[in-house]
C-alpha cells in the first residue's frame, strides 16, 4: 500500500446474524464493485452507511432474482420494510471516528492509490471483507489499534481528535 501502513492487530470476531446473508465476496471481489458504491456516505461523512434497499433493488430487480437471498430482499422491498441489519464494526460513543477523514488521508490525498483499490484501505479497520460472505469483525478497533495506526501513518495525537 503506497503511503500507508496498515495497523497491526487482529480480532476473532463472532458471527453477527443478519436478516439476509450478504455476500461481500460476490459483490466486491467477483464483481469488483467499489466499497464506496454501496457505502455512499463513507467519502463525505462520519459513517459509511448501509445502502437503502432501493439501491440493492436497482440491480436485483433484474439480476439473480431467482436466488433465495434476492427473494428475501425482494420480500422486504415489497413490504416497504428495510432488512434490520446489525452493526458488526462499532466503536464506543465517546470515540469520534470519521470515515471521510480517513478516506481523504489514505485514498483521495494519496495519488499513488487508485480509488478503485479503496478496499485495501477499508481492510485496515474492517479486515478482509472482500473475501467474506457475511461481514465479521477481524480487527480489534481498540485505542491501541488506532494509536498504532496513527503512529505508523503520522496521524494526529490530539486526544480531542478522536474523543469527544
Amino acid at each position: 500500500m503506497p503511503n500507508a501502513v496498515p495497523p497491526e492487530g487482529t480480532y476473532a470476531g463472532k458471527d453477527v446474524p443478519q436478516p439476509i446473508e450478504f455476500p461481500h465476496d460476490i459483490h466486491a471481489k467477483i464483481n469488483g464493485i467499489n466499497c464506496m458504491y454501496c457505502h455512499t456516505y463513507a467519502r463525505r461523512s462520519k459513517v459509511a452507511g448501509i445502502p437503502p434497499t432501493s439501491k440493492c433493488m436497482g440491480c436485483h430487480s433484474v439480476i439473480a432474482t431467482d436466488k433465495p437471498r434476492i427473494k428475501q430482499l425482494t420480500e422486504y422491498w415489497e413490504k416497504r420494510e428495510p432488512p434490520h441489519w446489525l452493526k458488526v464494526h462499532d466503536v464506543p460513543d465517546f470515540v469520534h471516528f470519521t470515515h471521510e477523514k480517513h478516506l481523504k488521508r489514505f485514498v483521495f490525498d494519496n495519488p499513488e492509490l487508485p480509488v478503485e483499490q479503496v478496499s485495501e484501505v477499508c481492510a485496515f479497520c474492517h479486515g478482509d471483507i472482500k473475501n467474506m460472505t457475511v461481514a465479521k469483525k477481524q480487527k480489534p478497533l481498540t485505542m491501541g489499534f488506532c494509536r498504532r495506526c496513527h503512529e505508523a501513518n503520522n496521524g494526529p495525537f490530539d486526544c480531542w481528535k478522536c474523543h469527544k
